[in-house]
């Protein structure tokens, strides 16, 4: 193990830095931080991190060199090494080494998996016939990854290009310790966090675990792991520094939320490899999905990244392999950065994938049989939830916008776009179809989502519940009988960065709904509300009345058929004593919305779902 270093400082504790070329040692009783530069790995060994910003440290060039043997296990004292972690310590630093620890005989007790091999599907196919995209739930574990190769390969007529989210509840630890890296800068003195204190963190060890025990049982190349290890250890260099700072901005946080998926995309393409299937991990942001820098949910720039997916993932007579690539993150146009399209943004990368190659099916797996006809945690019986068959891209989109979680509400903006190009006539363009199937149950036929279908004999399709909803009630009398009254409601929505949900108007009063958590942060929700009311009231409207508590009930639905199906909700919301506080529809044709308060919408979601498809 060869070391280089330089101790340079003009006062009289020096500060030693040292290139690693494998492993990773505490040495003359101080922690030795990671951090990335150029690309190189370096470690600081003070007892405080120098940070040029958040996700890179800065650190003098290096110049002196020190043999293996001077750092060698046998040379180190126990002086030497921080009285406190020892042992611990020498094995998380010296992973990549030779030297064995007890805690790594105990793991090597338990023997990795014997899988049968694969076969590479599509083998006969010259070009990506399909993508397929698997959620957190369906990598949860090296068991559901076992299970997700198997699924890939199952479907031997098919060339995927495969699509995935981070494991299991990844993402969900990754930004606990981001919040718990952040506090660490009021609890303890400033420069005194370690890699330890991190490495010591709950959500840290929960990911840390995951992820090598997955390693592990799936016995996946030495390469592989150490891919894995890497970036476990630049994560913990990432909260180092958001800890010495005291903040993880929202572009830091895109940053850290990244992890997620840039392991799982290297477990998976691992766990092929071991299986005897050619496959490679890709990083999306690399490849080519482009985003303003608009950090935690970026907009996607569709043209440009069609184009750049479209090259990168085409053969032209290369290798066949599969290809497992990051779904959730691109690249920010202007900076560069690693950028976020939001919670469940993986079903997007899928359909950005399919458009870009112009494929004709995009399956999204998850742990469902398809999208349903209601949330089964709502009903008294979720059993009764039921499987909806076919969907239209309009239908689908509604669902999602409005509460349903089984997809991304922007994720039918590329099949959207295909039909679009359809339409026009583009050379080599077809329809994509969105299918939704479950990665737990893979012979169900799940919920197939196509541009247009027949709605002759369909009523009710699905019902949705959006709860935190907040309802601005706009009154002014100068409405009666003059124009601009919803353009200077709206010009204020609008410089205030607002998006409504829904609209409905009379002749002196105009209802919105918002959803304030998907515009300011929770601590700041009366704040924000109360300056958009003085802001309106400023602009001369008579009175602003607002209503939180409220809940969205959305039906998708027949329009055509509004009469009857108004009918029989209104009657059975009027017998269980549920008010209808607002209403919209007539704006889509799949689509009518109303609100209640929402501590009922439960019940009027479940009434409604005994009514339409219990009974």
């Amino acid at each position: 193990m060869a070391l280089h270093g330089m101790s340079t400082r003009d006062n009289n504790t020096p500060r030693r830095v040292m290139r690693v070329s494998a492993s990773r040692v505490s040495y003359s009783g101080r922690h030795v931080h990671y951090a990335r530069q150029l690309g190189s790995r370096r470690l600081l060994a003070s007892p405080r991190v120098h940070l040029g910003d958040v996700s890179s440290l800065c650190f003098p060039s290096s110049s002196l060199s020190l043999s293996s043997s001077s750092l060698s296990p046998s040379s180190l004292s126990s002086s030497s090494l921080s009285s406190s972690s020892s042992s611990r310590r020498w094995r998380y630093y010296c992973r990549a080494s030779s030297v064995p620890s007890s805690s790594q005989s105990s793991e090597s007790e338990s023997a990795p998996l014997s899988l049968p091999a694969l076969e590479l599907p599509g083998a006969s196919l010259d070009e990506i016939s399909i993508v397929y995209k698997f959620g957190g739930s369906s990598v949860a574990n090296f068991e559901r990854v076992v299970e997700v190769t198997d699924i890939i390969c199952a479907f031997k007529e098919n060339a995927p290009a495969v699509v995935v989210s981070a494991m299991g509840k990844t993402t969900n630890n990754l930004l606990a310790a981001g919040e718990l890296a952040e506090a660490m800068c009021k609890n303890k003195a400033r420069g005194s966090v370690t890699t330890d204190d991190i490495e010591e963190l709950e959500p840290v060890a929960t990911i840390r675990k995951l992820h090598e025990e997955t390693c592990h049982k799936l016995g996946l190349d030495d390469n592989v792991a150490k891919d894995v290890d890497s970036l476990l250890r630049d994560l913990v260099g990432l909260l180092v520094g958001v800890a010495l700072l005291g903040e993880c901005s929202v572009r830091a946080r895109d940053s850290l939320v990244s992890y997620g998926e840039r392991m799982s995309s290297r477990i998976v393409a691992g766990a092929l490899e071991a299986r005897g299937v050619p496959a490679v991990a890709l990083d999306a942001f690399r490849i080519g999905v482009a985003t303003n820098d608009e950090f935690g949910n970026a907009v996607v720039m569709y043209e440009e990244t069609y184009e750049a997916l479209g090259n990168a993932l085409a053969r032209r007579g290369g290798r066949k392999q599969v290809p497992i690539i990051t779904g959730f993150l691109g690249k920010g146009q202007t900076t560069g950065a690693i950028t976020t399209l939001g919670r469940g943004g993986s079903d997007l990368s899928a359909t950005l994938i399919g458009a870009a190659l112009r494929l004709p099916e995009v399956q999204v797996w998850k742990d469902v049989d398809g999208i349903l006809s209601c949330d089964p945690r709502i009903l008294d019986d979720a059993s009764l939830a039921c499987p909806v068959s076919m969907l239209t891209y309009d239908e689908a989109t509604e669902l999602s916008f409005y509460g349903a979680t089984v997809l991304h509400p922007a994720s039918m903006r590329p099949a959207l776009d295909m039909a679009d190009k359809c339409a026009r006539g583009e050379k080599d363009c077809r329809p994509m179809n969105v299918r939704v199937k479950n990665s737990y149950n893979r012979d169900a036929e799940g919920t197939l989502i196509t541009n247009t279908r027949d709605l002759t004999d369909t009523l009710l399709t699905s019902i949705v519940v959006k709860r935190g909803v907040t309802v601005l009630d706009i009154l002014s009398t100068r409405m009666v009988g003059s124009y601009g009254f919803l353009s200077k409601a709206f010009d204020i929505f609008k410089q205030q960065e607002i998006s409504v949900d829904m609209v409905a108007t009379s002749e002196c009063a105009l209802s919105v709904t918002l959803d304030p958590a998907g515009i300011w942060s929770r601590d700041l929700f009366d704040e924000e509300l109360e300056n958009l009311r003085l802001a309106l009231i400023d602009e001369g409207f008579r009175r602003v009345d607002v209503s939180k508590d409220r809940a969205i009930i959305s039906l998708v639905c027949n329009a055509g058929r509004s009469s009857e199906l108004l009918a029989r909700v209104g009657r059975v919301l009027s017998d269980e004593g549920i008010r209808i506080i607002m209403s919209s529809q007539g704006a889509s044709a799949s689509n009518i919305s109303f609100v209640v308060v929402e501590e009922q919408a439960t019940e009027a979601a479940r009434v409604l779902h005994n009514e339409f498809f219990e009974k």
